[in-house]
């Protein structure tokens, strides 16, 4: 079979890696791909947001399955468009993927169906949201209604935190039109965790837990970025929080969206806060994340292809979902200036050594070839995978391999998993 795979950072060339182990695999194409992938697949220069363009794609070269990376294409309705060709493709449609392309959507499903998550209220009107704030200080995250590539929230202090970004995101249109209406929210407090599941639309298996950093910054400051680094399992989703996880928050969503007329085939992500109430939503995406799919690629011992087959399929109740008993800790490596204004095409080294330590795997994000060099094209460049039989020993890994890498002005957290190593 062949295989498309849409994207272009460190979830696609996971993916791409993960499949390209597997049986009954002809080819795999990657639109468009980095220089990572270009190692697996064959990348192609499309535009993932052209919709006919790539149905024509897929049927001229016979793909039997294509796999859908990021969100835009999910909200730009990929999926229906597919679907009525015919074609076997994976994720959500786009009514579906407002879960995650609509901050407004997804509280108000969630207010609708009683899926735990903090107070919040939508404003479309910049003086009445700055006139809210004045008279509300529980509202001090700000959310950007629409898709602002994991940049759009602003978790403040105080009012006058609230009021700037309110201000940046209305008036300056830092987001563009994603910021014509936004979500004043209830600052939760708690420790993040990431819960992603697999779904067919009725049934929900789950994925290993794992613990994103959105920060910049050491110490979870700074300003967000697309993520930082991310570890798995994460041991502050313990047995008992994994089940009121799957219980209270994934299979109810996965009913409300069937129960909205659009049964949710693909993979739901929970951004979940560890309050002292329990678990709740801070966000769901409607994708793999980036960076936890690495670490959640690396341990799954099951074949992703007939997962995802049976999602599509509906028979996912007749399929094993089975991951490794170790752990695996991802360390990005960013471009310095990100998530501000940075510099391309600065040459790396030492891709190759880190890729020679034994239970290290270093995966592409930001990255191009030229003329056999591989250079940086993006803020997150690459994210460097330790496995090990332990979370301390998956960091150890990821960090040796982190040291054999080097580029101009290169940037990294050193502290992903600190968390988990205080449990």
């Amino acid at each position: 079979m062949k295989v498309l795979i849409l994207g272009s950072g460190g979830r696609e060339h996971a993916l791409a890696w993960k499949i390209s182990k597997e049986t009954n695999i002809e080819k795999i194409y990657c639109a468009p791909g980095n220089a990572g992938t270009y190692n697996v697949a064959e990348n192609v220069n499309l535009d993932i947001m052209d919709n006919d363009l790539l149905i024509d794609f897929v049927k001229e070269n016979s793909i039997g399955l294509t796999i859908v990376g990021p969100e835009a294409p999910l909200v730009n309705g990929i999926i229906d468009e597919f679907e009525k060709n015919n074609l076997k493709i994976f994720g959500p449609k786009k009514y579906a993927a407002m879960l995650e392309g609509s901050k407004v959507f997804s509280k108000k499903i969630m207010q609708k169906y009683g899926i735990p998550t903090s107070r919040g209220e939508v404003f479309s009107d910049i003086e009445l949201a700055i006139e809210f704030v004045k008279s509300n200080p529980w509202a001090r995250v700000v959310k950007a209604d629409g898709l602002a590539a994991g940049k759009g929230v602003y978790v403040c202090d105080d009012e006058n935190e609230v009021i700037n970004a309110i201000t940046e995101i209305m008036q300056n249109k830092k987001f563009g039109d994603a910021g014509n209406k936004i979500l004043l929210e209830e600052k939760l407090v708690g420790e993040e965790a990431s819960f992603l599941v697999f779904s067919d639309g009725k049934i929900v298996k789950p994925m290993v837990s794992t613990q994103d950093h959105k920060a910049v910054y050491v110490g979870d400051k700074g300003p967000n970025t697309g993520g930082m680094g991310a570890y798995g399992p994460a041991p502050v989703i313990t047995k008992e929080l994994h089940n009121y996880a799957m219980e209270k928050i994934m299979l109810p969503t996965i009913n409300a969206m069937a129960s909205e007329g659009t049964p949710y085939v693909g993979i739901l992500y929970g951004g979940l806060m560890i309050t002292k109430d329990g678990p709740k939503v801070i966000e769901f995406n409607c994708r793999f994340g980036d960076p936890e799919a690495q670490p959640i690629l690396t341990l799954l011992k099951s074949n992703l292809i007939d997962i995802i087959k049976s999602c599509i399929d509906g028979t996912l109740d007749m399929q094993d979902v089975v991951f490794d008993e170790g752990a695996a800790c991802c360390v990005v490596l960013a471009s310095g200036g990100y998530p501000g204004a940075y510099e391309k095409g600065k040459k790396i080294s030492g891709i190759a050594l880190a890729d020679e330590v034994d239970r290290v795997k270093v995966f592409h994000g930001g990255t191009k070839i030229s003329e056999g060099d591989v250079l940086t094209n993006g803020g997150r460049v690459l994210g460097v995978t330790g496995i090990g039989n332990s979370i301390k020993e998956s960091i150890d890994n990821a960090y040796l391999g982190v040291s054999k890498i080097d580029f101009e002005n290169n940037y990294f957290r050193k502290d992903i998993g600190q968390k988990a190593l205080g449990r």
